[in-house]
């Protein structure tokens, strides 16, 4: 919660879901972003959901805890002085393609609070799940990647989006993510995309690309900065960020 009274109005809300490919990390690992964004004067929750272990637990599974995470912030809004039409959801990496999936594939479930952030900021996100074989490989035999891969399900106006991402990035190619923009503008949305010269997975300067997909990363500390500020500007427009 930001520091400081407690104001009349309430305020915006920015759920952030950490990345490690479905099957890693945990919710510490956006605590640093949650401090900063709650210094800016947004109620800000780092999320938990299941991680796959290509046994009983899929991506499937994580696609309904952020769901059920985003349900509760809007369910919850009075108690957390949220406005219940003001929650950004944040993710980075796979953490991204579930935020993006809340917004994509909107389910009823048990009731009839909305799943749909209302807006989305996204870190090096797979939006297409199509040439990449691990997310297969944890959903099993559940159901194919295509039918969550958003790239190739989008098709109704998605909320606005801001985008971050390396452009030598070799986990989530940039020109899927390009062709991702293109199409939800087309559909009459608005997406920023902001891609970053000769950096690669969540901006790092290691572009061997087995680090970029394992590790250990090296984030650009210049291009971290300006992408935070990139970020706030766009969360002004919005109306997020005073």
């Amino acid at each position: 919660m930001p520091r400081g009274p407690t104001q009349a109005t309430p305020r915006a809300a920015i759920v952030l879901l950490h990345g490690g490919g479905w099957s890693s990390g945990s919710a510490e690992w956006m605590h640093d972003d949650a401090k900063r964004y709650a210094g800016l004067g947004m109620v800000a929750i780092a999320g938990e959901y299941r991680l796959s272990d290509q046994k009983s637990v899929t991506p499937l599974d994580a696609m309904r805890d952020v769901r059920d995470l985003i349900r509760w912030v809007r369910t919850k809004s009075t108690g957390l002085s949220v406005n219940p039409h003001r929650i950004a959801a944040y993710g980075v990496s796979a953490g991204g393609h579930l935020a993006l999936s809340a917004a994509v594939f909107p389910y009823t479930e048990e009731d009839r609070t909305s799943a749909v952030p209302d807006i989305l900021v996204l870190i090096s996100p797979p939006v297409s799940l199509l040439n990449d074989k691990w997310p297969q490989l944890l959903l099993g035999t559940r159901t194919e990647a295509k039918s969550i891969s958003p790239a190739e399900n989008l098709t109704q106006r998605l909320p606005p989006i801001v985008i971050v991402e390396g452009a030598a990035d070799t986990v989530t190619p940039p020109l899927a993510t390009r062709l991702f923009c293109d199409r939800a503008k087309q559909l009459g949305g608005a997406c920023e995309l902001n891609l970053y010269p000769n950096l690669g997975h969540i901006l790092s300067r290691n572009l061997d690309p087995r680090a970029q997909e394992e590790g250990p990363f090296d984030p650009d500390p210049d291009a971290v900065l300006d992408a935070h500020a990139k970020i706030d500007a766009f969360l002004r427009r919005v109306g997020f960020l005073r």
